[in-house]
């Protein structure tokens, strides 16, 4: 019987390779980090051959640490960086330039002129997502206007996010494909229809016959071509990574939420088979999609969490490593009505402003260090509390639980704080690889070790359990007090 499960996460900086045993427990863990590149200001490149010869080299890394050969390998599972796009030719393989990755901001003019087209409402009833750059097919659009040799036929010319080149790359050639939670980031795949989107394909200069096969995310992709491991390993189950990480999170009911907490963070809930109405203040996505059965999200994306800490660490030098601010913070009684908004970059979700930029508020001649340190970590906080809000609102669901991971969820004080603020628990799971552990499910439901979702649920491990402790009528002061500095900020 095959007993292992082999993982591969393909992140912005690197790329994992993860063995996992049939219980769902992590066995060991191989990196490769690849090269970034950025030929000007706010262009980001990635060189995909490099990540695809980076996989082979962890996963055989992984294999030989393990001990296991591929003959022992339930399957090959993957989990990848999202909206990261790049094309490359039918018939050779070759990529047509390095990947566009999902920070580049050369979309932009494009996208300003589709707005002052006054399309951009059109393309968030379709697609869900707020015309960007950050999305794949404004990106997609620069490469076939300026990295496409005139010689290339466009038939073949093959458009894909980092999942289908793998899959591509994986099957020697023989699979061109993604999965719903991927397809649904590219901002050319309509959510009504579950297809690609004919006016957006012609909007953004892109062809049918470009575009990868979307099939489910616990779908049998097919299998690793000769010449790449000792035997053939089947390939089951892509997600894009944050979908991974909420379906590792085991967050398949209606209304469940998942914050990953990192240098931003991902918030998603799950609003069930169908988007009730496009969200204006988070953004609808595909969740994952089982056997063809689609569970839709709404997201919303905050640009500075753990880096605010990070600032106080190496910025400000307030203190020495982020490891020291959550007891810092807890050693005074309140923020002594200091706030920090930490729009270094601007507000992502719910407001939505790129312009602004971070205020640190109400100072007075009390204020110590530990009240700046502790308005950081509160902004934390009241920035998911914010998401948690406006999703709350759009979806006419309520918060039962709050399940976290991430860096920073190992700051007691931080969760604690949010299960007050939140009047909710906060779940903080025990397992670190949560974007390797929610493809790895997905291979699992494909090829048959586990039979429903229900059943993962038995594995999901919980290190602790915040319950909130405050009333509401602390709740309230705080929360105002965040809310009239977010204001005072967006009415400069």
């Amino acid at each position: 019987m095959k007993k292992y499960f082999l993982t591969i996460d393909q992140g912005t900086s690197g790329t994992k390779a993860l063995i996992f045993d049939r219980a769902g427990k992590l066995i060991c863990r191989r990196d490769r980090g690849h090269g970034q590149f950025y030929p000007r200001p706010g262009w980001v490149e990635h060189d995909p051959e490099e990540i695809f010869r980076n996989t082979l080299l962890a996963s055989g890394e992984a294999m030989e640490e393990a001990g296991i050969g591929a003959e022992e390998l339930i399957c090959l599972s993957i989990s990848n960086q999202r909206e990261t796009t790049l094309m490359w030719d039918r018939s050779t393989g070759q990529p047509l330039m390095n990947a566009v990755v999902w920070q580049c901001q050369r979309g932009q003019d494009f996208c300003r002129e589709l707005e002052q087209r006054g399309l951009a409402d059109r393309i968030r009833e379709k697609t869900g997502l707020v015309l960007s750059p950050y999305f794949s097919a404004a990106k997609a659009q620069w490469i076939l206007q300026n990295g496409v040799d005139s010689t290339i036929k466009r038939e073949n010319i093959l458009f894909g996010t980092m999942d289908s080149y793998l899959v591509w790359k994986l099957t020697g050639g023989r699979v061109h494909g993604t999965d719903y939670s991927n397809a649904c980031r590219t901002q050319l795949f309509n959510l009504h229809t579950l297809d690609w989107d004919d006016e957006l394909l012609e909007l953004f200069g892109l062809d049918r016959v470009m575009m990868p096969e979307v099939r489910s995310s616990n779908a049998l992709f097919g299998e690793t071509c000769e010449g790449l491991f000792a035997t053939p390993v089947p390939l089951a189950g892509v997600l894009g990574d944050s979908h991974a990480a909420f379906f590792g999170q085991c967050c398949t009911g209606k209304g469940m939420v998942k914050a990953t907490y990192g240098t931003g963070s991902s918030l998603m809930m799950n609003i069930g088979g169908k988007p009730e109405k496009i969200s204006r203040k988070v953004v609808t996505s595909i969740g994952y999609a089982l056997d063809d059965n689609v569970v839709y999200v709404l997201e919303g994306n905050i640009n500075c969490t753990g880096a605010t800490i990070k600032w106080l660490v190496d910025d400000l030098e307030l203190i020495r490593s982020s490891r020291e601010a959550g007891d810092l913070a807890a050693s005074v009684e309140d923020n002594q009505g200091v706030y920090l908004v930490p729009a270094f970059t601007g507000l992502g979700a719910p407001h939505w402003n790129s312009e602004v930029r971070a205020v640190l508020s109400h100072l007075s001649r009390g204020t110590k260090k530990a009240h700046v340190v502790r308005a950081a970590e509160e902004s934390i906080a009241y920035q998911i509390m914010d998401v948690i809000n406006a999703m709350g609102e759009e979806s006419g669901l309520t918060l039962g639980e709050l399940r976290v991971d991430g860096g920073p969820t190992r700051d007691d004080f931080l969760m604690q704080f949010q299960a007050d603020m939140l009047n909710a628990a906060v779940v903080r799971s025990r397992v670190e690889e949560l974007s390797a552990t929610g493809a790895m499910y997905m291979g699992g439901l494909a090829m048959g070790v586990w039979s429903s979702p229900e059943e993962l649920e038995s594995l999901r491990e919980t290190e602790r359990r915040f319950e909130p402790l405050r009333d509401e009528g602390w709740r309230l002061s705080n929360y105002s007090g965040w809310q009239k500095a977010v204001s005072d900020l967006l009415s400069r």
